[in-house]
């Protein structure tokens, strides 16, 4: 059974960034300095639990009135394929809307980009690096 929330606790937070760490620092390489930035404080995260383990994380962040950027989406190795990216991308619209969010936008990996157009997300830039990484942007009206 799993479990997207919110982060409320201290553990919470360092569970989210536990995940984070693990998947962007280790796995893809990216320095420790680009992936914690001066947007954590003012972003609402999320994780996600098999049970007590954290297994994904996410973040929120407002940029405008209506619009949001969806950060850090990430997802232990072990657990890929089991449709939780797609679970946890629910969970954190679900949350915008609540919020009177109206239009989501995202950096998605390109590699990733099949992912979010399943889940509704639109294309709206060319490629671009960040990070060493291609990406391009991406955005859904909620």
């Amino acid at each position: 059974m799993y479990l997207v929330k919110v982060v409320d606790t201290k553990k919470e937070h360092d569970d989210a960034f536990a995940v984070r760490t693990k998947v962007f620092v280790e796995e893809q390489g990216i320095p420790l300095h680009l992936e914690y930035d001066e947007y954590d404080a003012m972003a609402t995260h999320f994780i996600m639990y098999e049970g007590k383990k954290a297994v994904g994380a996410a973040r929120l962040r407002i940029i405008e009135d209506n619009i949001a950027k969806i950060e850090r989406v990430s997802i232990l190795q072990s657990q890929r394929g089991k449709k939780l990216g797609a679970l946890i991308m629910k969970e954190i619209e679900k949350y915008a809307i609540t919020i009177q969010i109206k239009k989501l936008i995202l950096h998605a990996q390109s590699y990733a980009i099949p992912f979010y157009e399943k889940l509704g997300y639109n294309v709206t830039s060319p490629e671009f690096m960040d990070a060493d990484i291609p990406h391009r942007a991406m955005e859904k009206l909620i």
